[in-house]
């Protein structure tokens, strides 16, 4: 953990959900009875995406960072050797593979703060500067921009969540736009993201769910993904699966199988010649993680999660369950209230890094107000 000058920095989510100690350290006495508690007075198919939960439910960590994390929290820089694939079909495998990875292990019963508007995650790993702007809290939608100048790879994403309560369950259903853009063969990989299931009874656990087509536009090549999850009573089934296909989506023709779980191992096999080879090793992915540190804490921007929520995770870190409710309600507050100022003065908030596109269909989209991301004094 990284305390200069109250930022406050934590261990990759990743890490934690591996650690054996995880279900420990974060967790309130008694979770599971706290947490059918809070959620007896709630109707089935209720939405919950304002739903604010107590601090003893909440990871020392803001979801921005968790998204972010997904980005530059790596041991195995996946995301360079997109590039590296001599033909579209290497490249797209290739990319289907940093994909898969992205999606992590979660620890059951907690759950990361939503971000106030305005919040920002600023962190470089190496030549890859990654920052994450809160651009709006209703509904909540999170943009995020990547480059690499050294690859020329770009990452731009804007997503929100809609979470409903199922009474044995609550879905997280994730919309938005997902590029990933490399710029040295002129490809752009458009992506969208599996649900994420959180299941009570009568077999506690986290899954990600659904289908998955990630399409690169100029070759019309396309990967069709499936994440599935055990069965309905939570005792069978193939756990954390996903499995696929490469097709060409001007013949349909299949080219290549894809099989394996997100958080182990995931092989792709061509079709023509039968060739077989493990694109993906999870626990190599994800092995060896450290918390990010601040180089420069008079650089950190006063917006960057770190420092809105440091009292809190200081808190929950050190298990003051009392002095992190109180801290978490003062950050929640002072959102409350510079939000009335605002609609008191008739003033409308403008994200400071993005530029926004949204229909009445409410479908969102961002565009980075600048073509590469600065570093950050924040390093991972």
């Amino acid at each position: 953990m990284d305390t200069s000058n109250n930022i406050v920095l934590t261990k990759p989510f990743s890490v934690l959900a591996q650690e054996s100690d995880a279900e420990t350290v974060y967790k309130a006495p008694n979770l599971m009875k706290r947490i059918l508690s809070l959620f007896k007075n709630v109707r089935p198919g209720s939405d919950l995406t304002h739903f604010q939960l107590p601090a003893l439910f909440n990871l020392p960590k803001s979801t921005l960072q968790i998204y972010g994390e997904q980005v530059y929290s790596t041991s195995t820089d996946l995301l360079s050797m997109c590039n590296k694939g001599k033909s579209p079909v290497d490249r797209l495998t290739s990319v289907v593979a940093w994909y898969i990875s992205t999606k992590r292990p979660t620890i059951f019963g907690v759950v990361p703060y939503n971000p106030i508007l305005g919040e920002t995650h600023h962190v470089s790993k190496g030549n890859l500067n990654v920052l994450l702007e809160q651009v709006s809290h209703h509904p909540p939608v999170t943009a995020l921009h990547a480059t690499d100048e050294k690859e020329n790879i770009e990452i731009i994403c804007c997503q929100y969540h809609i979470a409903k309560f199922y009474g044995a369950t609550v879905e997280g259903h994730i919309h938005g736009k997902r590029r990933l853009k490399l710029h040295n063969h002129g490809e752009t990989y458009e992506m969208n993201s599996p649900d994420f299931s959180i299941r009570f009874l009568p077999v506690p656990g986290n899954n990600w769910v659904g289908n998955v087509n990630i399409k690169c536009l100029e070759t019309g090549l396309v990967a069709e993904l499936s994440f599935t999850t055990q069965s309905f009573l939570g005792f069978r089934g193939n756990r954390r699966a996903v499995k696929g296909k490469i097709i060409d989506s001007s013949s349909r023709k299949i080219l290549c199988e894809i099989n394996g779980h997100w958080d182990s191992t995931v092989a792709v096999k061509n079709t023509i010649n039968g060739e077989e080879r493990v694109i993906l090793d999870a626990r190599e992915v994800i092995s060896g993680l450290q918390t990010p540190i601040v180089k420069d804490s008079k650089s950190v921007w006063p917006t960057e999660s770190a420092i809105v929520w440091g009292q809190v995770n200081q808190a929950i870190m050190n298990k003051e369950w009392e002095k992190a409710v109180k801290a978490k309600k003062f950050v929640e507050e002072r959102q409350r209230e510079i939000l009335r100022e605002r609609a008191s003065k008739g003033e409308t908030w403008v994200p400071k890094h993005f530029s926004l596109s949204h229909t009445k269909e409410g479908d969102w989209d961002c565009f980075p107000v600048q073509k590469l991301v600065p570093p950050s004094p924040i390093v991972s």
